[in-house]
């Protein structure tokens, strides 16, 4: 059974940090892209970030490029988002995805086929 289970959110000031992890199982982990999205109150579903299958290939939201950083372990079907400078408006449910197959990394929801339940992220203003 096809299985992404995030962790690592919560309840954290202005200005600190958050590691989310996704934890994948069931499916070929290593040839897929794998993204971070999120959705606010009141607000759609926006593409966070993305890595490429062989860690070659990287997409950031320009609202969160050079604060969050995406990484992934294939021996471990792991993929992380390390978030920093977290601000109010970084509160959101943050969801982990994989692409269809074959599908490169993108900003793309279309793109993507599997997802999890989502991690509360709630940064207080």
């Amino acid at each position: 059974q096809e299985q992404l289970v995030e962790s690592g959110g919560g309840l954290v000031q202005p200005g600190g940090s958050l590691r989310l992890s996704c934890a994948a199982s069931g499916f070929s982990f290593a040839y897929y892209a794998m993204g971070w999205f999120r959705q606010a109150p009141g607000k759609e579903r926006e593409a966070v970030s993305c890595i490429s299958d062989g860690h070659d290939a990287t997409y950031y939201s320009d609202s969160v490029k050079g604060r969050f950083t995406i990484s992934r372990d294939n021996a471990k079907n792991m993929v992380y988002l390390q978030m920093n400078s977290l601000k109010p408006e970084d509160t959101a449910v943050y969801y982990c995805a994989s692409t269809h197959p074959l599908f490169y990394c993108s900003g793309v929801e279309a793109d993507f086929g599997l997802w999890g339940q989502g991690t509360q992220v709630a940064v207080p203003s």
